[in-house]
Protein backbone atom coordinates (compact mmCIF):
# COMPACT_ATOMS: atom_id res chain seq x y z
CA UNK A 1 0.00 0.00 0.00
CA UNK A 2 1.58 2.93 -1.50
CA UNK A 3 1.56 6.72 0.27
CA UNK A 4 1.52 10.09 -1.06
CA UNK A 5 2.20 13.04 0.90
CA UNK A 6 0.52 16.58 -0.64
CA UNK A 7 1.23 19.74 0.45
CA UNK A 8 -2.04 23.06 0.33
CA UNK A 9 -0.99 26.24 -2.33
CA UNK A 10 -2.12 29.78 -1.72
CA UNK A 11 -5.79 29.99 -0.81
CA UNK A 12 -5.44 28.20 1.89
CA UNK A 13 -4.28 30.17 4.73
CA UNK A 14 -6.62 31.13 7.51
CA UNK A 15 -5.99 33.57 10.46
CA UNK A 16 -5.12 31.34 13.75
CA UNK A 17 -3.39 28.36 11.51
CA UNK A 18 -0.51 26.69 13.29
CA UNK A 19 -0.90 28.13 16.44
CA UNK A 20 -1.99 24.75 18.04
CA UNK A 21 1.32 23.88 16.52
CA UNK A 22 3.84 26.44 17.98
CA UNK A 23 2.33 26.09 22.07
CA UNK A 24 2.12 22.31 22.31
CA UNK A 25 5.40 20.99 20.12
CA UNK A 26 9.06 22.89 20.67
CA UNK A 27 10.19 21.34 17.22
CA UNK A 28 7.52 23.55 16.04
CA UNK A 29 7.95 26.16 17.93
CA UNK A 30 11.43 26.38 16.80
CA UNK A 31 10.50 26.03 13.02
CA UNK A 32 8.52 29.35 13.65
CA UNK A 33 11.02 31.13 15.94
CA UNK A 34 13.46 30.39 12.74
CA UNK A 35 11.33 31.75 9.95
CA UNK A 36 11.08 35.05 11.95
CA UNK A 37 14.45 35.30 12.34
CA UNK A 38 15.38 34.34 7.99
CA UNK A 39 12.30 36.54 7.05
CA UNK A 40 13.30 39.54 8.90
CA UNK A 41 10.01 39.53 10.49
CA UNK A 42 7.39 37.86 12.99
CA UNK A 43 5.27 35.65 10.22
CA UNK A 44 4.03 33.48 13.41
CA UNK A 45 2.10 36.20 14.86
CA UNK A 46 0.37 37.30 11.35
CA UNK A 47 -0.16 33.02 10.91
CA UNK A 48 -1.56 33.16 14.55
CA UNK A 49 -3.58 36.91 14.60
CA UNK A 50 -3.27 38.41 11.46
CA UNK A 51 -5.06 40.72 10.17
CA UNK A 52 -6.79 38.41 7.05
CA UNK A 53 -5.29 41.46 5.07
CA UNK A 54 -1.42 41.21 5.98
CA UNK A 55 -2.01 37.19 5.70
CA UNK A 56 -3.52 37.35 2.07
CA UNK A 57 -0.34 39.44 0.87
CA UNK A 58 1.41 36.92 -1.64
CA UNK A 59 4.73 37.93 -0.25
CA UNK A 60 3.57 36.67 3.50
CA UNK A 61 0.99 34.26 2.41
CA UNK A 62 3.73 31.97 0.75
CA UNK A 63 6.04 31.67 3.70
CA UNK A 64 2.91 31.55 6.20
CA UNK A 65 1.76 28.98 4.21
CA UNK A 66 5.20 26.97 4.10
CA UNK A 67 5.91 27.64 7.50
CA UNK A 68 2.59 25.76 8.75
CA UNK A 69 2.89 22.61 6.49
CA UNK A 70 6.23 22.80 7.93
CA UNK A 71 5.16 22.43 11.47
CA UNK A 72 2.46 20.14 10.69
CA UNK A 73 4.70 17.75 8.60
CA UNK A 74 7.57 18.18 11.38
CA UNK A 75 4.40 17.05 13.81
CA UNK A 76 3.67 13.94 11.88
CA UNK A 77 6.57 12.83 11.62
CA UNK A 78 7.34 13.06 16.12
CA UNK A 79 3.94 11.10 16.67
CA UNK A 80 3.83 8.66 13.58
CA UNK A 81 8.10 8.48 13.05
CA UNK A 82 7.03 4.68 11.62
CA UNK A 83 5.09 6.72 8.75
CA UNK A 84 6.59 6.49 5.54
CA UNK A 85 5.82 8.11 1.99
CA UNK A 86 6.32 7.15 -1.00
CA UNK A 87 5.92 10.22 -3.15
CA UNK A 88 5.43 14.12 -2.43
CA UNK A 89 3.37 16.69 -4.32
CA UNK A 90 2.51 20.37 -4.09
CA UNK A 91 -0.36 22.40 -5.68
CA UNK A 92 2.06 25.84 -6.85
CA UNK A 93 3.90 27.18 -3.89
CA UNK A 94 2.79 23.70 -1.57
CA UNK A 95 5.09 21.97 -4.40
CA UNK A 96 8.29 24.11 -2.40
CA UNK A 97 6.76 22.01 1.08
CA UNK A 98 7.09 19.04 -1.21
CA UNK A 99 10.44 19.59 -2.16
CA UNK A 100 10.84 20.11 1.31
CA UNK A 101 9.79 17.39 2.76
CA UNK A 102 11.57 14.87 0.08
CA UNK A 103 14.89 16.60 1.40
CA UNK A 104 15.61 18.96 -1.83
CA UNK A 105 16.02 22.00 -0.41
CA UNK A 106 16.55 23.21 3.41
CA UNK A 107 13.62 25.11 5.53
CA UNK A 108 15.46 28.21 5.83
CA UNK A 109 16.53 28.24 1.71
CA UNK A 110 12.63 27.49 1.15
CA UNK A 111 11.67 30.24 2.89
CA UNK A 112 13.67 33.00 1.03
CA UNK A 113 12.57 31.27 -2.17
CA UNK A 114 9.14 31.58 -0.77
CA UNK A 115 9.37 35.22 0.25
CA UNK A 116 11.92 36.11 -2.72
CA UNK A 117 8.92 34.17 -4.96
CA UNK A 118 5.70 36.22 -3.36
CA UNK A 119 7.49 39.81 -4.07
CA UNK A 120 8.58 38.55 -7.26
CA UNK A 121 4.98 37.68 -8.50
CA UNK A 122 3.33 40.34 -6.37
CA UNK A 123 5.44 42.86 -8.72
CA UNK A 124 4.66 41.02 -12.04
CA UNK A 125 1.18 41.70 -10.64
CA UNK A 126 1.45 45.21 -10.64
CA UNK A 127 2.70 45.35 -13.98
CA UNK A 128 0.47 43.42 -15.87
CA UNK A 129 -2.91 43.51 -13.94
CA UNK A 130 -5.09 40.04 -14.87
CA UNK A 131 -7.34 38.08 -13.49
CA UNK A 132 -8.55 34.65 -12.97
CA UNK A 133 -11.99 32.63 -13.06
CA UNK A 134 -12.84 29.60 -11.67
CA UNK A 135 -15.63 27.27 -13.99
CA UNK A 136 -17.21 24.56 -12.42
CA UNK A 137 -18.53 21.76 -14.22
CA UNK A 138 -17.66 22.52 -17.95
CA UNK A 139 -15.99 20.23 -20.50
CA UNK A 140 -12.36 20.58 -20.14
CA UNK A 141 -12.25 20.60 -24.69
CA UNK A 142 -15.06 23.04 -24.26
CA UNK A 143 -12.80 25.25 -22.12
CA UNK A 144 -9.98 25.02 -24.40
CA UNK A 145 -11.80 26.41 -27.20
CA UNK A 146 -13.26 29.23 -24.96
CA UNK A 147 -9.42 29.94 -23.18
CA UNK A 148 -8.47 30.09 -27.26
CA UNK A 149 -10.79 32.62 -28.23
CA UNK A 150 -10.85 34.80 -24.99
CA UNK A 151 -6.69 34.72 -25.02
CA UNK A 152 -6.52 33.43 -21.50
CA UNK A 153 -4.95 29.89 -20.25
CA UNK A 154 -6.31 27.10 -18.16
CA UNK A 155 -3.83 27.94 -15.34
CA UNK A 156 -5.12 25.21 -12.49
CA UNK A 157 -6.30 21.93 -13.67
CA UNK A 158 -7.73 20.70 -10.31
CA UNK A 159 -10.16 18.27 -10.83
CA UNK A 160 -12.35 16.90 -13.80
CA UNK A 161 -15.12 19.34 -12.67
CA UNK A 162 -13.17 22.26 -11.91
CA UNK A 163 -10.44 24.75 -13.75
CA UNK A 164 -9.27 27.87 -13.36
CA UNK A 165 -8.79 30.25 -16.24
CA UNK A 166 -5.97 33.08 -16.13
CA UNK A 167 -5.33 36.19 -17.91
CA UNK A 168 -5.92 40.08 -18.73
CA UNK A 169 -9.26 41.13 -17.35
CA UNK A 170 -10.75 41.58 -20.48
CA UNK A 171 -10.01 37.99 -21.46
CA UNK A 172 -11.25 37.11 -18.15
CA UNK A 173 -14.70 38.83 -18.93
CA UNK A 174 -14.84 37.41 -21.82
CA UNK A 175 -14.00 33.83 -20.84
CA UNK A 176 -16.91 34.31 -18.61
CA UNK A 177 -20.00 35.46 -20.62
CA UNK A 178 -18.79 32.09 -22.98
CA UNK A 179 -18.34 29.83 -20.31
CA UNK A 180 -21.79 30.74 -19.18
CA UNK A 181 -23.00 30.88 -22.38
CA UNK A 182 -21.33 27.45 -22.96
CA UNK A 183 -23.53 26.12 -19.71
CA UNK A 184 -21.03 26.24 -17.14
CA UNK A 185 -22.67 25.57 -13.93
CA UNK A 186 -20.63 28.15 -12.35
CA UNK A 187 -17.90 30.33 -13.44
CA UNK A 188 -16.55 32.65 -10.34
CA UNK A 189 -13.92 35.44 -10.61
CA UNK A 190 -11.46 34.76 -7.88
CA UNK A 191 -10.45 37.44 -5.43
CA UNK A 192 -6.65 37.54 -6.44
CA UNK A 193 -3.98 39.67 -6.75
CA UNK A 194 -3.61 38.96 -10.54
CA UNK A 195 -3.32 36.51 -13.26
CA UNK A 196 -1.03 33.48 -11.27
CA UNK A 197 -0.01 31.04 -13.77
CA UNK A 198 -0.38 32.64 -17.12
CA UNK A 199 2.29 34.24 -19.14
CA UNK A 200 1.55 37.67 -17.52
CA UNK A 201 3.71 36.36 -14.97
CA UNK A 202 7.27 36.35 -17.31
CA UNK A 203 8.89 38.85 -15.51
CA UNK A 204 8.90 36.85 -12.09
CA UNK A 205 9.83 33.95 -13.76
CA UNK A 206 12.56 35.71 -15.05
CA UNK A 207 13.69 37.00 -11.82
CA UNK A 208 12.72 33.65 -10.21
CA UNK A 209 15.63 31.87 -12.89
CA UNK A 210 18.10 34.03 -11.38
CA UNK A 211 18.04 33.65 -7.48
CA UNK A 212 16.86 29.73 -8.25
CA UNK A 213 20.76 29.81 -9.77
CA UNK A 214 22.43 30.55 -6.31
CA UNK A 215 20.01 28.05 -3.95
CA UNK A 216 21.54 24.96 -3.73
CA UNK A 217 19.80 21.65 -4.16
CA UNK A 218 19.49 18.19 -3.37
CA UNK A 219 18.50 14.95 -5.19
CA UNK A 220 14.84 13.83 -3.61
CA UNK A 221 14.85 10.88 -1.27
CA UNK A 222 11.14 10.32 -2.76
CA UNK A 223 9.94 11.23 -6.27
CA UNK A 224 8.73 14.67 -5.96
CA UNK A 225 5.57 15.30 -8.67
CA UNK A 226 6.42 18.01 -11.11
CA UNK A 227 3.24 21.08 -11.51
CA UNK A 228 4.03 21.54 -15.01
CA UNK A 229 4.60 18.21 -16.18
CA UNK A 230 2.61 15.94 -14.24
CA UNK A 231 5.28 13.30 -13.72
CA UNK A 232 7.89 13.00 -11.39
CA UNK A 233 11.08 15.65 -11.30
CA UNK A 234 13.78 13.98 -13.67
CA UNK A 235 16.81 15.76 -11.80
CA UNK A 236 18.25 18.42 -9.84
CA UNK A 237 18.19 20.59 -13.01
CA UNK A 238 15.15 19.47 -13.89
CA UNK A 239 14.02 21.15 -10.83
CA UNK A 240 15.43 23.94 -10.85
CA UNK A 241 14.09 24.58 -14.49
CA UNK A 242 10.39 23.07 -13.75
CA UNK A 243 10.05 25.53 -10.72
CA UNK A 244 10.67 28.39 -12.70
CA UNK A 245 8.33 27.88 -15.32
CA UNK A 246 6.22 26.57 -13.10
CA UNK A 247 4.98 30.40 -11.88
CA UNK A 248 3.87 30.95 -16.14
CA UNK A 249 2.88 27.45 -16.51
CA UNK A 250 -0.35 25.49 -15.80
CA UNK A 251 -1.10 23.43 -12.51
CA UNK A 252 -1.72 19.77 -13.56
CA UNK A 253 -3.14 18.57 -10.55
CA UNK A 254 -5.58 15.95 -11.97
CA UNK A 255 -3.17 14.54 -13.92
CA UNK A 256 -0.60 14.30 -11.16
CA UNK A 257 -3.19 12.30 -8.98
CA UNK A 258 -4.01 10.57 -11.32
CA UNK A 259 0.03 9.50 -12.48
CA UNK A 260 -0.18 8.39 -8.16
CA UNK A 261 -2.91 6.13 -8.39
CA UNK A 262 -1.34 4.84 -11.23
CA UNK A 263 1.41 4.08 -9.41
CA UNK A 264 -0.49 2.23 -6.72
CA UNK A 265 -1.11 4.86 -3.96
CA UNK A 266 -3.89 4.32 -1.83
CA UNK A 267 -3.50 6.81 0.68
CA UNK A 268 -2.69 10.56 0.57
CA UNK A 269 -2.37 12.95 3.72
CA UNK A 270 -2.84 16.50 3.16
CA UNK A 271 -0.16 18.27 5.50
CA UNK A 272 -0.77 21.73 6.31
CA UNK A 273 -4.01 24.40 6.29
CA UNK A 274 -7.00 23.54 5.24
CA UNK A 275 -8.79 20.22 3.15
CA UNK A 276 -8.41 21.71 -0.48
CA UNK A 277 -6.48 18.87 -1.60
CA UNK A 278 -8.33 16.55 0.41
CA UNK A 279 -11.56 17.43 -1.62
CA UNK A 280 -9.98 17.64 -4.95
CA UNK A 281 -8.25 14.52 -4.56
CA UNK A 282 -12.24 12.68 -4.14
CA UNK A 283 -13.29 14.07 -7.18
CA UNK A 284 -10.49 13.17 -9.04
CA UNK A 285 -10.45 9.55 -8.11
CA UNK A 286 -12.75 8.16 -4.44
CA UNK A 287 -11.05 5.10 -4.43
CA UNK A 288 -7.84 6.66 -2.46
CA UNK A 289 -7.97 7.60 1.21
CA UNK A 290 -7.15 10.80 1.96
CA UNK A 291 -6.30 12.60 5.62
CA UNK A 292 -5.08 15.89 6.76
CA UNK A 293 -2.82 17.04 9.35
CA UNK A 294 -3.65 20.52 9.93
CA UNK A 295 -3.80 21.00 13.52
CA UNK A 296 -2.88 18.80 16.68
CA UNK A 297 -6.45 17.34 16.45
CA UNK A 298 -6.17 15.94 13.70
CA UNK A 299 -2.59 14.18 14.66
CA UNK A 300 -4.92 12.02 17.20
CA UNK A 301 -7.47 11.21 15.09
Amino acid sequence: MKKAILFPGQGSQAVGMGRDFYDAIPECKALFDEANAVLGYDIATICFDGPEEELKKSHNTQPAIFTVSAAAFKALQLKKPELQFDYAAGHSLGEWGALYAAGVISFENTLRVLKARGEFIQAACVANPGAMLAVINLDRAVLEKIAAEAGVILANINSPDQIVLSGTAEGIAKAETLCKAAGAKRALPLPVAGAFHSPLMAPAAEKMAAFLSNIPLAAPCIPVLSNVTGQPHASVEAIRANMVAQITGSVRWVESMQWLAAQGVTEVVECGPGKVLAGLMKRIDKTVSVSNIGMISDLEA
